[in-house]
């Protein structure tokens, strides 16, 4: 569906279903230069099992309005306005790499809007390699490359996927290929700067859940001590032999970790 919220459009992925005001809110954040269609595996399943569902396309991303925003402290703002703005909050609030800031920020700003925060690949700092950064501006073919080169985990390198049909490194540069004009660069900028998330993780005080890959090489585990170590309310879910493409690379077993961190009691289907 598609709102207007401060004056630009928004476009978010409900999961095929309506919302429905007496149902638990989830609002989904994806990585950068990427869009709503990375939790395509997961808000399905979600808005049939009980949740109203917001995979969120992000200002100037996917099929939203507007120029990126420059700083990880602004899209959090944005995002809590816009989690009121939906009638979701307090909702629980799930991030995805340059994502998991973004919620961080969203929570810290205006604890109203959340109701529990899910991390999913993150680390105290994401410091972005110099080529990376630069590709990311003028050469998105390339940075869409590296991404998913170094993204990506070895298991998954081989072949095979959970979606039968999925070739998961043709679809991950795709993604990212048609991402619009300087949103992957101003992704990766705000990522490379922003160095509150230990500050802003300390005052979080609902329950967060990190969702951490064993082979991530671009938020690896070694690198998340500090955040870890400043939220108090905390659960540490770590992924066997999966790289950074969580939502991607492991669809059930994001899928599992969200439904697990927001507390769904059903069967597992």
């Amino acid at each position: 569906m598609e709102i207007v919220y401060r004056g630009q459009p928004v476009r978010i992925a409900t999961g095929g279903r309506s919302h429905a005001s007496d149902l638990p809110g989830v609002v989904l954040i994806h990585g950068s230069g990427m869009d709503r269609t990375t939790w395509q595996m997961q808000s399905r399943w979600l808005a049939h099992h009980g949740y109203r569902v917001a995979a969120i396309d992000l200002p100037g991303h996917g099929l939203s309005g507007g120029e990126p925003l420059d700083s990880i402290e602004d899209m959090g703002e944005w995002t809590a306005g816009l989690i009121h703005e939906l009638g979701l909050a307090p909702a629980h609030i799930v991030g995805f790499s340059l994502g998991t800031y973004v919620a961080i920020e969203a929570g810290a700003q205006d604890p109203t809007c959340a109701e529990s925060l899910v991390l999913i690949g993150t680390a105290t700092a994401m410091p972005v390699h110099p080529e990376l950064l630069s590709s990311s501006y003028d050469d998105i073919a390339h940075a869409s490359r590296l991404m998913t080169s170094w993204g990506i985990g070895s298991r998954a390198h081989r072949g095979g996927h959970q979606s039968p049909g999925m070739w998961l490194i043709g679809s991950s540069t795709a993604l990212v290929d048609r991402s619009p004009q300087d949103a992957l660069g101003h992704d990766m900028a705000a990522c490379n700067a922003y160095q509150g998330a230990v500050s802003s993780a300390a005052k979080i005080t609902v329950p967060v859940t990190f969702v951490l890959g064993t082979e991530d090489k671009m938020t690896p585990m070694k690198k998340s001590g500090d955040l870890l170590d400043a939220v108090q309310n905390k659960t540490v879910v770590r992924m066997d032999k999966i790289g950074h493409m969580m939502p991607i690379e492991d669809p059930i077993g994001a899928r599992v970790a969200i439904a697990d961190a927001i507390g769904w009691a059903g069967q597992r289907s």
